[in-house]
């Protein structure tokens, strides 16, 4: 019973399909006014539908096209303000041109973009792009905190003009004539040259000390602190906060001092570190 219904379904077909043929023949050489109606109705409207295609794949297209040009804007502006915050010019680079590109032209392996293959090469372009945007991003975001953090590194030059008479390590103590370990930099320089801050912080002590003598010590975070020692004056507060290059004391011979200079101390976590590890001295 099943293979009969089959059999009669597919005969059925047949006959539509035969009958189409014929109908459409006939309409064109019999030039029947009705079916020449029909057929051209029948055209119109796939050329209808062909065009609501292709003016869909464009808009598609277009659409992507913009999504590509948002994100080339992106990485022209990333790119510029990296360049300028490293210290180049974005206009080495080039940001808003396309790089040069060409070669000859081989017409053998040559042939015209499909409007599927273009898409596919806009997508996956578009995917690159965002990939790309988000490197750059991340690349951004970790060049300004490592341009934040070292704003708060003891780096800049103390005194200016200063010469330091005395290194970080062992030496003959200039006062008991025995070999002692010095854990800082003593920088000579006229009493009342201004002492700057050597990076931003906020100031823990600024005070007498005996052996330093009149003494200012900065938090610059990551339990990182700098001393400035043997002051004539001090300008600063406990609790102030100061900026890279603040002036915040007066050189003097304060304390346990044998002449007018700066002792100048890097600690971290209680530990005195070389300051040469950080000082940026003018050759």
């Amino acid at each position: 019973m099943v293979l009969v219904t089959a059999v009669l379904a597919c005969a059925g077909a047949a006959l539509c399909a035969a009958i189409y043929y014929f109908v459409l023949r006939f309409a064109v050489e019999g030039r029947d006014p009705l079916l020449e109606q029909m057929v051209r109705e029948v055209q119109a409207d796939e050329s209808l539908k062909a065009q609501s295609y292709v003016r869909a794949g464009l808009s598609s297209m277009a659409a992507k096209l913009g999504e590509l040009q948002a994100q080339v804007l992106r990485l022209n502006t990333l790119g510029e303000r990296l360049t300028k915050a490293a210290g180049m010019k974005p206009q080495e680079f080039q940001l808003d041109r396309p790089p040069g590109q060409g070669g000859a032209e081989v017409r053998e392996l040559s042939q015209p973009l499909s409007t599927k293959d273009l898409e596919q090469h806009i997508n996956k372009l578009a995917s690159a792009l965002e990939l790309q945007a988000d490197r750059m991003g991340v690349l951004e975001s970790t060049y300004t905190h490592t341009r934040a953090q070292k704003r708060f590194e003891p780096s800049a030059m103390p005194v200016d003009g200063g010469y330091h008479s005395s290194n970080f390590g062992w030496r003959i103590d200039p006062v008991t004539g025995n070999n002692a370990f010095h854990e800082g930099i003593d920088f000579v320089a006229k009493e009342g040259t201004p002492i700057k801050a050597a990076a931003a912080g906020v100031v823990i002590f600024a005070d007498a000390h005996p052996h330093y003598g009149m003494i200012v010590e900065i938090d610059h975070g990551n339990d990182l602190i700098t001393r400035y020692a043997h002051a004539s004056r001090i300008l600063v507060k406990t609790g102030e906060v100061v900026i890279r290059g603040s002036v915040i004391a007066e050189v003097g011979s304060t304390g346990r001092s044998t002449g007018p200079h700066l002792h100048f101390e890097v600690r971290q976590r209680g530990l005195a570190l070389n300051p040469l590890r950080y000082l940026k001295i003018p050759s």
